[in-house]
């Protein structure tokens, strides 16, 4: 039986399933319904009753949108499909009704308001609202919470839409936010006065209706008509979460999520949001050249002609860092290769096998997990990793799925059977017998970095896909760098690793690898360093010669994200000074080294990228990939360690950031609170 019924909408006859809500009917037909509390990623609450509509032959008042079905309906009295309205003069009389109280006690801030300009209230206000009011009562005022350095909040606001208690409780899987009191008196509060241990948490701020909350490191520092906005990719994770950078003049001001259904849906981690102020500081502006033990500045010419000096015949080895676009990677691959070098983008040690896209890619794509009944997690914590994928776990998790790790036990947010800490754990799952019942389910394994950072990395990633074949799994290998994937397809890989590329190099062109410790220059020699990039970081500090690069936003480059999908990021700004785009010094150190690139402009280089690896060219597509089987070998016996340590310092760009920084000493002040005796 089929559950599509017709309804008509202002006229407009459409035909929808019923589970549909009258709100959902209604944007499938083209027309817009005003709204405060809904929003289709959330539960539905029905308490602002903005969205009151007029159902034809059904009760002599107008009904919530939000809440009532469409198979709740009536038909007409001689079977038509039932009649909604949306404009009529009952419903504006309704509407206007609830601004009317909604206004009641919202002050008249907007002039001061951050939310002023991309406010739903002051838009609802416009169409519904009144040039006065009749309330002559006191106004009621309210205190404002500490919710920590992120979310700033003038509670005074509110209008009690509840969008930000059912995110904190539904998405972000934390319990200290709610609403408290009866009528006048109910307010949103934090229980015990706590701040949120959320890595989601400024998602809330894009959800507020209204200017209740709003970002505090953005506050009263420009106007959404100041902004110029630029569409581009988060890399603070390999999710790859679609963004927004908005930037005023030469400065990036704020990073706001963009709808993706495939990747981050609309939600965006705190991290990815709030690190824009480290494009701000330690930026590396100008070369350097090291003599005497000393950094000096140089010109351009100078220090690409010190360089290539540096490079001639000599062992050389190309480091590709966690945040390089394809373009840069590829740059530097083929300038090292003819200059008779290596290069490895596998700069943390895992050993992801090179060429055997199944395996370091998987066969999973990230919106697999929202119907996956199963899903198997192996040395990963993805609350960490990828905050934005956890949330997608997690809401498979309150839709019935079962979770089972394999690893240190950490809060995930939701329950899961903890299998194991060590490989014999994994072991004896891939060698369990699975049921055909359990193959007949849509089922996942995802496989983090932390589990194959160790010697015997390959036999437990070898493991690992022998339990999803048994299984009949999709396999999802979660990726913490950005730039890996992209790296590994354009073949930025050294046989035996990083270790092999390492040693016994007398030169290593370190582009963005700040997470490597490169042995000091002593009497018995060393490697000769060449740094590039874009922050005066760890890289910067052991380089004998220093060319600045562009941060990601600074350049358009392509990045793959942790499923293989290419998407691109585009230039929002300029790098400062005398800074240059990455592949466009690649290009010139490379005329300099006597082995010139054959591309003088960015289209030209893709053009190479995509003959070469045609895939990279799909932009937004995620390809099959079909899964090489790896040698089960011999595993070892110790625990799986995690990959992330100090989540809000992974990278050059977040440990500039004071926010990061701040953020940080809070992680890490609650992970060693001492718990009460009592």
């Amino acid at each position: 039986m089929s559950n599509l019924k017709k309804i008509i909408i202002d006229g407009i006859e459409v035909e929808v399933d019923g589970a549909m809500t009258i709100i959902q009917a209604a944007e499938a037909a083209g027309i817009e319904i005003p709204r405060f509390c809904y929003h289709e990623r959330l539960s539905i609450a029905g308490n602002c009753r903005m969205c009151l509509v007029e159902v034809v032959g059904g009760p002599p008042k107008p009904a919530a949108s939000c809440a009532m079905q469409v198979r709740d309906l009536r038909p007409g009295p001689n079977g038509e499909p039932p009649v909604v309205k949306t404009n009529s003069p009952m419903v504006k009389k309704a509407r206007e009704g609830v601004m009317e109280f909604l206004l009641i006690n919202h002050p008249l801030d907007c002039p001061i308001c951050d939310q002023g300009g991309e406010c739903d209230l002051q838009d609802q206000a416009m169409a519904y609202g009144v040039d006065f009011s009749r309330y002559r009562e006191p106004k009621r005022a309210s205190e404002n919470l500490n919710l920590g350095p992120l979310v700033r909040t003038e509670m005074t606001r509110c209008i009690s839409c509840t969008r930000c208690v059912r995110f904190t409780t539904e998405v972000a899987g934390i319990t200290q936010m709610g609403q408290t009191g009866r009528g006048e008196d109910s307010e949103i509060t934090s229980y015990l006065n706590l701040t949120l241990d959320s890595n989601l948490q400024g998602n809330i701020i894009d959800l507020c209706p209204v200017g209740a909350l709003t970002s505090r490191p953005y506050a009263f520092t420009a106007r959404p008509w100041e902004l110029t906005r630029t569409e581009s990719i988060d890399v603070m994770d390999a999710l790859g979460a679609n963004i927004r950078v908005d930037t005023k003049g030469r400065e990036v001001m704020r990073i706001l999520p963009r709808n993706h259904d495939g990747v981050n849906e609309e939600w965006l981690s705190d991290k990815g949001r709030f690190v824009w102020d480290g494009l701000r500081r330690q930026r590396l502006d100008t070369p350097f050249i090291r003599e005497n033990g000393r950094l000096r500045p140089a010109s351009w010419p100078e220090a690409l002609a010190a360089a290539a000096a540096a490079m001639k015949g000599k062992r050389i080895t190309g480091l590709v860092g966690d945040l390089v676009p394809v373009e840069a990677a590829y740059s530097l691959k083929t300038l090292v290769e003819a200059l008779g070098g290596t290069v490895e983008c596998r700069v943390d040690g895992s050993k992801l096998p090179a060429g055997n896209r199944g395996a370091y890619v998987g066969t999973a794509r990230v919106e697999d997990i929202d119907n996956a009944a199963m899903i198997q997690l192996i040395g990963t914590d993805p609350r960490n990793e990828a905050p934005v994928l956890n949330a997608r776990i997690r809401k498979a998790w309150s839709k019935g799925a079962k979770i089972g790790l394999v690893g240190t036990p950490v809060d995930l947010t939701y329950d899961y059977v903890h299998v194991g800490t060590d490989r014999a754990a994994l072991e004896r799952l891939s060698s369990t017998p699975i049921s055909d019942e359990t193959k007949a389910k849509p089922t996942l394994v995802i496989v983090g970095q932390g589990a194959i950072l160790d010697a015997d990395g390959a036999a437990v990633l070898a493991h690992a896909m022998r339990l999803a074949e048994n299984s009949n799994s999709k396999l999802l290998v979660l990726h913490t760098a950005a730039a890996r994937v992209g790296a590994m397809d354009v073949g930025c890989t050294t046989e035996g690793g990083l270790k092999a590329a390492v040693e016994g190099a007398e030169v290593i062109y370190n582009l963005g690898a700040d997470e490597v410790e490169i042995e000091p220059r002593n009497k018995n020699g060393g490697a000769f360093v060449i740094y590039q990039g874009s922050h005066g970081d760890r890289g910067a500090h052991r380089a004998d010669i220093i060319l600045p690069g562009a941060a990601w936003t600074e350049e358009n480059g392509l990045f793959v994200n942790t499923e293989g999908r290419p998407q691109l990021a585009q230039r929002a700004g300029f790098p400062p000074g005398g800074a240059k785009e990455n592949w466009a010094i690649l290009r010139a150190l490379s005329a300099e080294a006597g082995a010139t690139l054959a591309w003088d402009s960015l289209a030209q280089l893709r053009g190479r990228i995509v003959a070469a690896h045609p895939h990279l060219g799909r932009i937004d597509e995620v390809v099959e990939n079909s899964a090489q089987t790896l040698p089960l070998v011999q595993l070892g016996n110790a625990p799986f360690r995690a990959a992330v340590k100090d989540y809000y310092l992974t990278n050059p760009i977040a440990r500039a950031s004071a926010l990061m920084g701040e953020l940080q000493a809070m992680a890490q002040a609650r992970t060693d609170a001492a718990l009460a005796a009592e």
